[in-house]
């Protein structure tokens, strides 16, 4: 049984024991109760031994003889159940799509937002993220490189595909972030938050120049892209380097893809500790002189709140953080094109690959 089945397996097995153990106190006569870890702020804490967030020992009880929580219960037995159903019938649903299909259950959902939540309840409670039992996010991030990837997914199983194959890149959806990797010459991975240099660094060969997996974030980087970014570096041992503009929010989105999100506490497996982020640093805008804007208000709150964030603690984060408060001034990857298209890749790119060399 290949890794991802056992995780199926797993988890189809964990929503049957739900399922029974609701149902054996509706026999014996009583009202059934839920123990799911509790998410909030409270219960999340940074624990240096593993580099990211954790949840804590913290659970929050839902019984179905408290009024109050006897709606919530029902939806929550309601969304195990529709997961189940996708389970068992090799089907997959976007978290839209799991808000819509409870009307025709008539379980009623004042916005998405509540049924999200519940959906997030249910990964804490499993023990797995939702993609395990096919809900799946909307995924806009992009992989392009020398690796050749088998599908496990119904209907694919077995399949390969090399990922130079398409000029744009290939979508990380679940397919991509459930295959097995078979082979590949690349030697790195390089993550960048921007399309368009994402798609300069494929017009310029940087795959072939570095021997780099590419993988394009837009922005800050979907579960899928994070999970994929961690198994590259585990399980195939190559390196991970971070371009992110040069403002506290790609700082911030770096950090994320290193340490985690505090968002994600319930889910493992989202983090890569030993990735780098190398730039746009606050200090590369003063060393190439690139373009720039002043912060405004929302900068500069966040930057206090960066801060204060305990993963930030250790330059080359707080070094930057510190110079982008000196600074209030930000930069974008783009801006290397004031010196003509090919410089972020033929000295920006370099003079990073050497320093961390």
């Amino acid at each position: 049984m290949s890794k991802v089945s056992k995780r199926k397996s797993d988890v189809l097995n964990r929503l049957k024991m739900l399922g029974e153990d609701v149902l054996t106190s509706i026999e014996n006569g009583e009202f059934p109760v839920i123990d799911i870890p509790s998410r909030s702020v409270s219960n999340i804490r940074y624990d240096p031994s593993e580099r990211g967030y954790i949840l804590g020992d913290k659970v929050r009880r839902r019984s179905a003889s408290v009024y109050t929580h006897l709606r919530r219960f029902t939806q929550f037995i309601w969304i195990a159940s529709f997961a189940k159903e996708l389970m068992l019938q090799r089907r997959t649903s976007t978290l839209r799509d799991v808000y819509y299909s409870s009307q025709a259950y008539n379980v009623e959902f004042e916005e998405q937002e509540e049924s999200d939540e519940l959906i997030m309840d249910l990964e804490a409670y499993l023990g797995y993220p939702r993609e395990d039992f096919n809900i799946i996010p909307a995924e806009r991030a992009a992989i392009f490189g020398d690796l050749t990837i088998e599908y496990t997914v119904p209907g694919y199983e077995g399949r390969r595909v090399n990922l130079l194959t398409h000029p744009d890149g290939l979508m990380i959806g679940h397919s991509l972030k459930t295959c097995e990797f078979v082979e590949t010459s690349a030697e790195r991975v390089f993550v960048i938050e921007k399309d368009a240099i994402f798609n300069r660094f494929i017009e310029e060969k940087v795959y072939e120049k570095y021997k780099a997996i590419l993988i394009s974030t837009s922005g800050q980087a979907p579960r899928a892209a994070r999970y994929l970014i961690r198994r590259l570096n585990k399980e195939l041992g190559l390196p991970v380097y971070i371009f992110t503009d040069g403002d506290v929010w790609g700082l911030h989105i770096a950090g994320v893809i290193v340490y985690g999100s505090a968002n994600s506490a319930h889910v493992r497996e989202l983090h890569t500790p030993d990735a780098k982020w190398i730039g746009i640093w606050a200090s590369d805008i003063e060393k190439y002189k690139l373009p720039t804007d002043p912060f405004n208000e929302r900068d500069l709150k966040r930057l206090d709140e960066l801060l204060k964030d305990p993963r930030y603690s250790d330059d080359p984060w707080r070094r930057e953080l510190k110079k982008f408060r000196k600074l209030k001034r930000k930069s974008e990857l783009e801006a290397f094109s004031r010196y003509g298209l090919t410089y972020i890749v033929d000295v920006y790119l370099k003079d990073k690959m050497e320093m961390f060399s």
